[in-house]
């Protein structure tokens, strides 16, 4: 079980695998703001990724919660699906999918350990979901679908894939 923001999920549809999310973790659980944020918006905004995300609700392998934001985070500046987000993984005691710097600040001041898209694809090349070919293609992928991550972040990933 593991809880997840929006980008990792919108990302992950982008490029054709959120289906990795339900192969490594089985329940991904999201606050009502992600969803709010992914699929009803995205639906607005006509971005196909919404569909794929709301069918998986749908299928019941994504599962909405309820969640009070944690009081901690009111000073950390952090969007409301990130906070939700955030303080959900905080009290379940699970961890947490986030790629905003900002957020995953905030959730190690919590305690938490975040991950986030980037992992997803790393663990799933280790759990050889992936092959590494597969791998450094859905890399690309994330940043012509708008991704952002630094050289470095790409290039260490790159490299820690060649050494699964």
């Amino acid at each position: 079980m593991i809880v997840s923001n929006s980008t990792v999920l919108i990302y992950l549809a982008k490029i054709g695998k959120l289906s990795l999310l339900k192969r490594l973790f089985k329940n991904i659980l999201i606050p009502a703001e992600v969803f709010n944020e992914v699929v009803i918006r995205g639906k607005e905004q006509q971005h196909f990724d919404a569909l794929i995300v709301e069918k998986a609700v749908e299928d019941g392998w994504i599962e909405i919660k309820d969640i009070k934001t944690d009081e901690e985070l009111e000073g950390f500046g952090i969007d409301p699906g990130e906070a939700q987000a955030i303080s959900l993984a905080k009290s379940l005691g699970v961890p947490v999918l986030l790629d905003q710097t900002h957020a995953r600040i905030a959730a190690r001041a919590l305690g938490l350990k975040p991950r986030g898209t980037v992992f997803v694809l790393a663990v799933a090349l280790r759990k050889k979901h992936l092959s590494y070919e597969e791998y450094l293609n859905l890399l690309e992928a994330l940043v012509k679908a708008g991704f952002r991550m630094s050289d470095g972040v790409y290039l260490e990933a790159v490299r820690l894939g060649k050494c699964r």
